[in-house]
């Protein structure tokens, strides 16, 4: 049934919109069902994913960090080294885990989901819009590490010029993306235990937040630039703090990964049921 209502087409008035717009205007709509619920809980939400980055910088970029060197050319400080990594650890945190307790607190218990899937709109709107949420609250969870990093040195513009930011959005949309395949599959909220176990934790520590992956051996080397989360950790790095060595790669790299998971999180909510 829901196929048959997505192939309906639509009725409008005056004159017919493009698929493009359509589709942007769709997505919105989705957006905006899940603002509604999101700005009840705003600082919650913002400060649900500072926990874990915030004792990571007192931990190991004050305590461990007083006592070596992040080895940069700069001569900056371990907690230098450390802050653009915190920044996408904590977005990758609170985009995968808000967006897939979302969608599978509307499939298994308020069961309001299937309402959404009958919604005579592509399903790439749907993705889209379950996808933006996810940004939503990565960014401004994000947007309190920055908040913190900012403070601890001083450097405004190194963390608000905006190819910094590019890469930001960019791993929101991976992670937001990915929690959204995942919320569509889980059968259980245990099984989603299993995807943050052994995909979000090791990613954690080996997307070279804490370290430099050119340091690595070569087989580790391999692994590492395997995550998404390496991408941005070297990119948000680089613009922060020497964008003549910017990596421009990586940007293709995000970019493409974000865009394989808007293709397989569309053909996922054609296919759902629910």
């Amino acid at each position: 049934m829901a196929s048959e209502l997505r192939l309906k087409p639509e009725v409008t008035s005056g004159r017919s919109q493009s698929p493009l717009s359509t589709l942007w205007q769709d997505s919105i709509t989705i957006l905006w069902g899940d603002w509604l619920d999101l700005r009840v809980r705003l600082v919650q939400v913002a400060a649900s994913g500072l926990v874990s980055p915030l004792i990571y910088i007192l931990a190991f970029g004050l305590g461990l960090g007083n006592t070596m060197r992040s080895g940069m050319d700069g001569g900056n400080s371990y907690l230098e080294f450390m802050l653009p990594g915190m920044v996408a650890l904590s977005s990758m945190t609170i985009c995968f885990a808000g967006t897939v307790f979302s969608i599978c607190g509307e499939r298994l218990f308020t069961k309001n989901f299937e309402e959404m899937l009958l919604l005579p709109i592509h399903p790439l709107s749907l993705y889209l819009g379950k996808m933006m949420a996810g940004i939503l609250r990565g960014l401004m969870t994000s947007g309190s590490v920055l908040l913190v990093a900012i403070l601890f040195t001083g450097k405004i513009w190194s963390f608000l010029n905006p190819l910094f930011l590019l890469v930001l959005l960019l791993n929101c949309a991976i992670f937001s993306g990915l929690g959204v395949l995942v919320g569509l599959t889980v059968k259980s909220l245990e099984s989603v235990g299993i995807y943050n176990n052994f995909i979000i934790v090791p990613m954690s520590f080996l997307g070279a937040t804490f370290f430099d992956p050119a340091q690595l051996p070569a087989a580790l080397k391999v692994v590492v630039y395997l995550l998404p989360l390496t991408y941005t950790s070297i990119g948000l790095r680089a613009a922060a703090y020497d964008m003549s060595q910017f990596p421009w790669y990586s940007i293709v790299v995000l970019a493409i990964a974000a865009l394989g998971l808007s293709f397989l999180g569309a053909r996922q909510f054609a296919n759902q049921q629910d």
